[in-house]
């Protein structure tokens, strides 16, 4: 009798853990942000140079994730952002151009506003350091050869 018992519990706790819900391979519940990195270092670069990056935002969530706003901290920061919904596993890019004529380090931030349940409000940073370029001397001014046609008044 026990024996029996046993069986029909185990073939009742059998069933019931089939009958759970599949688990999606997200990371929550609504849209989720995550980014492949938060900080972007240009290390040095000349005056003048590529100043763009990209940063990688995947939805972790079960829910579409909707970048609202990308807004940087000044006007030598320009980061560009896809508005489209992002589906639950899905990627997008944001792209940041960064002024490299001004010459000095660099630490700027770009504001991501979203319906993330996990950070509506993330933050972002490029930094490094602009070297200024090279200058070209001017050249001399050219003196009148002693051999050149003069003048004629």
């Amino acid at each position: 009798m026990k024996h029996l018992l046993f069986t029909l519990g185990l073939g009742l706790c059998t069933l019931a853990s089939m009958a759970q819900p599949e688990m999606k391979p997200v990371g929550g519940t609504g849209p989720m942000i995550s980014l492949d990195k938060e900080v972007h270092d240009y290390g040095t670069m000349k005056q003048g140079g590529d100043g763009n990056c990209e940063f990688t935002v995947t939805n972790t969530g079960d829910q579409p994730l909707i970048i609202s706003q990308c807004q940087g901290s000044c006007g030598c920061t320009v980061p560009q952002c896809e508005t489209a919904p992002i589906k639950p596993g899905t990627k997008s890019v944001i792209k940041v151009k960064y002024d490299s004529n001004r010459v000095g380090p660099i630490n700027k931030s770009v504001t991501i506003t979203s319906n993330a349940t996990n950070a509506p409000s993330k933050v972002i940073t490029i930094k490094g350091t602009i070297e200024a370029a090279p200058t070209t001397p001017t050249s001399p001014e050219k003196e009148a050869s002693p051999m050149a046609p003069a003048e004629k008044h």
